[in-house]
């Protein structure tokens, strides 16, 4: 993939003409134009609430704007946010190396009976966040560890603490809001985001239908998967709905019907002068310009990873299949360069990228880190798992 790999330096050059590397892509529901989505809902605004009630419908949960689409102003409705898109480039990047495909650095917290597991590519402020903070290496906390110390160095001027453990901040975003001080920001060089053009709010009834139709109701001590006794209609005695506990009818009610669009569309970008930014200290200007086209590989590989198929499932109700993609460079003036790679291919341009950037003086780990949860962490997590199973019950 000497290709890809040599232009992925030449646009991060200090004499680059590219602005960025861009992906557009239209999709349409799953079984063809015409179809619903679910777009994610949002708390509703009392304004919007109130205009509801006056109008007599349902509050809208979605997210509606107006944006200029090949140089015309149309509606639009928000499908998939920017932070969502880095989350699904996130989990294919851990798909990837989970698969053994993708040699990249991770802390890993584990409690193994407990079935959980969080990783580099899972932490909501990634380097950051506060369930590295509140772990353990070898029983010293993280922030005391060698590697946790290493990584609060990190500044904009110098990445290498970063690049070297946890790339992902770099690539997707990172600010240390948590810790006292004032620490940098390091914003996101790679975003995306989709966005459905001309909707129609869609319509829903929701309601149940027993095949039996029973009637009646159960004791006040009654619960779904325990002991509870039946009350005829009419018996007096205290008790609640049948359909509490998941039986008879419930009569269909208005719901949220989501949406039909003409068609969805995707728009993502990774910024070279974002990159441009980043600085590696006193490392030489040839090792700096293959950590940041290292960085623009691994940022590539993960759309790709994540994006390069024939469907997207974001969410029930939301299955797309891709009508059409371009990606490519954007050249100074506007002017769109193609780029045709696999992901295998974008795989290929990373690992060659990093392994050159090493041999400069520029590092990066490929390993797994394990950390432990804190004593309180791990209540927290066991207390949190608990309750959640008896919310289910």
């Amino acid at each position: 993939m000497s290709g890809l790999v040599d232009r992925l330096i030449e646009a991060v050059s200090a004499d680059r003409r590219d602005s960025g590397i861009g992906f557009s892509s239209v999709h349409q529901p799953v079984g063809g134009q015409g179809g619903k989505v679910s777009p994610p809902t949002f708390p509703i605004p009392p304004v919007e609430e109130r205009a509801a009630q006056r109008e007599g419908r349902l509050p809208r949960p979605y997210l509606f704007e107006r944006r200029l689409v090949d140089g015309e102003r149309r509606d639009t409705v928000v499908i998939d946010q920017v932070p969502s898109q880095a989350n699904r480039v996130e989990q294919g990047l851990l798909a990837a190396r989970d698969a053994g495909r993708l040699d990249i650095p991770l802390f890993e917290l584990a409690l193994k009976d407990e079935g959980v597991r969080l990783t580099s590519l899972d932490f909501p402020h990634r380097y950051a966040d506060a369930y590295l903070r509140d772990s353990e290496i070898s029983g010293v906390r993280f922030d005391r560890s060698e590697v946790g110390r290493a990584l609060r160095t990190a500044t904009v001027g110098d990445v290498r603490p970063l690049y070297r453990r946890e790339p992902y901040s770099l690539i997707f975003g990172a600010w240390d809001s948590h810790r006292k001080g004032r620490w940098p920001k390091f914003a996101r060089v790679y975003s995306s985001m989709m966005f459905g053009v001309e909707w129609f709010e869609g319509d829903r009834r929701a309601g149940r239908f027993d095949p039996v139709n029973l009637t009646g109701a159960i004791d006040d001590k009654g619960k779904a998967e325990v002991d509870w006794r039946f009350l005829p209609e009419g018996a007096k005695a205290k008790g609640g709905k049948l359909s509490e506990i998941g039986h008879g009818h419930i009569a269909p009610n208005p719901a949220y019907g989501g949406v039909t669009v003409r068609e969805v569309r995707r728009q993502g970008w990774i910024s070279l002068s974002g990159l441009e930014r980043l600085r590696f200290g006193e490392a030489s200007s040839e090792a700096a310009e293959l950590a940041r086209a290292t960085l623009a590989a691994l940022a590539f590989a993960g759309d790709r990873l994540a994006f390069d198929r024939p469907s997207l499932w974001l969410r029930s109700g939301c299955d797309l299949t891709k009508i059409s993609e371009t990606v490519f460079f954007e050249r100074d003036g506007g002017k769109q360069e193609p780029i045709k790679a696999s992901p295998a291919e974008a795989i290929s341009a990373f690992v060659t990228l990093r392994d050159r950037a090493a041999a400069a003086g520029i590092g990066m780990d490929s390993d797994v880190l394990a950390v432990s949860p804190t004593k309180q962490l791990a209540e927290a997590i066991r207390f949190a798992l608990a309750s959640s199973t008896a919310d289910d019950e």
